[in-house]
């Protein structure tokens, strides 16, 4: 029997050769005029599909060059804005409003909206014996990974799950929108228990609660919050909902959703998407960047050592090492993410409730100086602005909510968009996503084995 210290061995030699045997030549791919992650030279991502769900919007094509304009996000033709803007005037929480729009592809009157409330409500409590068997026995350190193995439980607690119509599609897609936020909530709690030696809180979802209200609820000893808290949330699950088609997890979604396999499998291949650090930990990485600054700053409102030591991570010289500097920057958006200032607005409420203001006073700051840094380390002038990661890793700690459920979030939020592009490849899709690579490696004469 080979010994742990073997296994070592074996291990190691196995990735040399795996390592030594799969590198690809970088100028190949300029050979071969390669799209990189789906991107074209000028950074525009490669057209690979149409969509009616959602858009992002941050520059134009004038005489075939970008032009950067103010940031724009669109949920099936409506500006955010306007859904933000109008949840807030009627008092209402609009992330229920939010996903009926995306699945549905119009504005809900009230009767419909209260309607699908209600669909919602009766859903979020798990299925006979779910909790038990599926989350309490098999509970996970990492809450993204307990969502995904709980999407895929889901399909042996549906009676149809093979059912590809639009109608069942509805169906699963209202349980898991609902659900979402219960399976983050209890996965968290089995964590608690089982690898932080902490007491555990199972609370039953109430059914009259949005979604922002129950996950508040479910994750706090106590049940309590407040009013702000909850609308603040509730925000964040709006901005977070959909990101066009071509974000990581949404082509995910399409992707498998076109080898015409069941929601579920197609679900829980975009938690999997979502859970890789480019893609849903971002806001992690801004609130650990933070942190850093915090501990080596002695004066957070001096615009001098803040800009000094942005300068020293944007150098590769503190924090990771990476010389990026998190919360700065995105792929589409240049001048403004309208996701950040709609969110760095409410921030600024909800720290003046929590006592806080000081170190929004530093994010300020570091929004204010790290755009003209990172030009002048990178030798670039591409426009650079804070995206929404950058304030919302600020928001969720405010409100007292665990690191690890940050991405748990964001996922609770995207389900709705992820639902919708799942009804769009079923309706208007029909061939199977089959991109093309290339072949670099020589043909080789088969050796047997008594010869090698």
């Amino acid at each position: 029997m080979s010994t742990l210290k073997d296994e070592k061995s074996i291990i190691k030699k196995l990735e040399r050769l795996a390592i030594h045997n799969d590198p690809i030549n970088p100028e190949l791919y300029v050979k071969y005029d390669v799209k990189r992650g789906l991107r074209n030279a000028n950074g525009t991502g490669v057209l690979v599909g149409l969509t009616r769900i959602g858009d992002v919007v941050g520059y134009e094509i004038k005489d075939g060059q970008k032009v950067a304009i103010p940031g724009r996000l669109i949920y099936r033709g409506y500006n955010v804005e306007d859904l933000v803007h109008d949840a807030e005037n009627q008092k209402q929480f609009g992330y229920e409003q939010c996903a009926y729009l995306l699945l549905f592809g119009e504005l809900p009157t009230q009767e419909k909206l209260d309607k699908f409330k209600e669909f919602l409500g009766e859903n979020r409590i798990l299925p006979a014996g779910f909790t038990e068997d599926m989350i309490m026995k098999a509970p996970s350190q990492d809450i993204m990974n307990k969502m995904a193995r709980s999407v895929l439980a889901s399909y042996s607690y549906d009676d149809n799950p093979e059912d590809r119509s639009i109608g069942n599609l509805i169906k699963q897609s209202i349980q898991l929108i609902a659900r979402f936020s219960t399976f983050a909530a209890y996965g968290y709690q089995a964590k608690r228990r089982y690898f932080d030696d902490k007491s555990m809180f199972i609370h039953n979802p109430k059914a009259d609660l949005s979604t922002a209200e129950s996950f508040l609820r479910l994750i706090r000893a106590d049940k309590q919050y407040t009013r702000l808290e909850a609308e603040i949330l509730d925000l964040a699950l709006i901005l977070h909902a959909e990101h066009g088609g071509g974000n990581n997890s949404s082509l995910t979604v399409h992707v498998v959703s076109s080898a015409d396999t069941d929601t579920y499998s197609a679900i829980a291949a975009a938690v999997g998407s979502l859970k890789g650090r480019r893609h849903g930990g971002a806001n992690i990485r801004v609130v650990e960047m933070m942190d850093d600054i915090k501990a080596n700053v002695k004066d957070w409102s001096s615009e001098k050592e803040v800009s000094d030591y942005i300068r020293k991570i944007a150098t590769k010289e503190a924090f990771d090492k990476s010389g990026l500097v998190y919360g700065m920057g995105h792929a589409v958006y240049t001048i403004s993410d309208p996701r950040a200032l709609l969110l760095k607005k409410k921030a600024e409420e909800l720290a003046k409730e929590k006592g806080c203001m000081e170190e929004f006073g530093l994010y300020n700051l570091i929004e204010k100086v790290a755009p003209s840094i990172i030009q002048e380390v990178h030798k670039s002038d591409k426009k650079v602005c804070p995206n929404v990661d950058f304030y919302s890793g600020f928001v969720y700690t405010m409100l007292n909510i665990p690191r690890e459920l940050f991405t748990p979030l964001f996922a609770i939020s995207r389900i709705s968009g992820w639902c919708a592009h799942r009804i769009e490849e079923l309706v208007s899709g029909g061939r199977i996503y089959r991109p093309a690579y290339k072949n670099v490696s020589k043909e080789r004469p088969y050796v047997p084995i008594k010869d090698r």
